[in-house]
């Protein structure tokens, strides 16, 4: 069955699953350093509930997954969960977003039980800036992540890089050597002031171009070969074999082409997430509902799609959001 539309005639086929509003990091921009007070297990979805919903709605159109948190490889039983995914035959990517902290002892399991690919959030590569934004944590635990990743073949391996205060120049000479290297995709992302006010703006994606094509590598040429369902602008330097991305959520937002509903872990259908609309799921599951039901408040999630975000309003109130930990991103 094709994916379903939505009333802006966007054509919605890919979920995002948060498993877990637990992390090892206490990212600035997505976490107070305290952290967040947690869910009970028992609010929590269990993967047999997410499970069923990936099923339900794969007959609906959804055929792509990504698997978020907080951050998912913290949830015990993840392997075994992607397997149970893949063993659907529906789904045909299987995408994971996390911070590569755990990533180098777990990517072998994680692509033998049928995970396609990874994007993995690496907002500086200096050690020390790295241990400020996250609050702690190791730079080369990543790093070994994401060389993992990229040996065994999860590829495209995918660095989310948000642009904040704690990204330099430096950071732009590593990343230009990367990708002159390997298949690596590097997504700049703008920053979006819906955290926690404790990390402000970096340079802008104008400059990051300018700055790419003044190293003397050459000068970005668009693309459009680079495996993903997102909204990346791809581009390339001569010789690279990897490539840069731009994501532009504030100076041009995409919200025309949005193709995604987000299921928090705590079991709600989200439509937007820039917006506080959801639709419970979980309430329904429990409740021994079928799965007409099921499909029902999916269609629900999907006629709540707005237009676009506010962020650009005047009026724009970010207090009222959820952390960014518990959506997902």
């Amino acid at each position: 069955m094709g994916a379903r539309r939505d009333c802006y005639n966007r054509q919605i086929d890919y979920l995002r699953v948060s498993v877990t509003d637990r992390c090892n990091f206490r990212c600035a921009y997505c976490m107070p350093v305290e952290g967040v007070l947690l869910q009970k297990h028992t609010d929590m979805l269990t993967y047999e509930e997410m499970l069923r919903i990936i099923k339900v709605l794969s007959k609906e159109g959804i055929s792509k997954i990504r698997l978020t948190g907080g951050e998912p490889l913290v949830r015990k039983g993840i392997v075994n969960f992607i397997s149970e995914i893949a063993a659907l035959g529906t789904i045909k990517d299987i995408s994971m977003t996390t911070n590569g902290n755990l990533l180098a002892d777990m990517a072998g399991s994680l692509k033998a039980a049928g995970l396609n690919r990874v994007n993995i959030s690496l907002d500086t590569v200096d050690p020390e800036r790295f241990r400020a934004i996250t609050c702690g944590a190791d730079v080369t635990q990543t790093l070994k992540g994401m060389e993992e990743s990229l040996r065994i073949g999860l590829t495209p391996v995918k660095l989310n890089v948000v642009l904040t205060e704690f990204f330099t120049e430096s950071d732009i000479a590593y990343f230009i050597n990367l990708v002159h290297h390997h298949t690596v995709a590097v997504r700049f992302i703008e920053y979006m002031p819906i955290g926690n006010g404790r990390v402000h703006a970096g340079p802008s994606v104008e400059k990051i171009k300018s700055m790419i094509n003044s190293w003397g590598k050459g000068v970005l040429k668009a693309v459009q070969n680079v495996k993903g369902y997102g909204p990346a602008r791809y581009y390339t330097l001569p010789e690279a074999v990897g490539s840069f991305g731009f994501i532009t959520p504030i100076s041009e937002h995409f919200c025309q082409s949005c193709n995604r509903i987000r299921l928090t872990a705590d079991g709600k259908f989200k439509p937007c997430l820039l917006s506080n609309k959801e639709i419970d799921v979980k309430k329904a599951l429990r409740s021994s509902a079928g799965d007409e039901e099921i499909v029902n408040l999916f269609y629900l999630a999907i006629g709540a799609k707005q237009a676009s975000h506010t962020l650009n309003e005047a009026n724009f109130q970010p207090d009222f959001f959820r952390n960014m930990s518990q959506i997902g991103g």
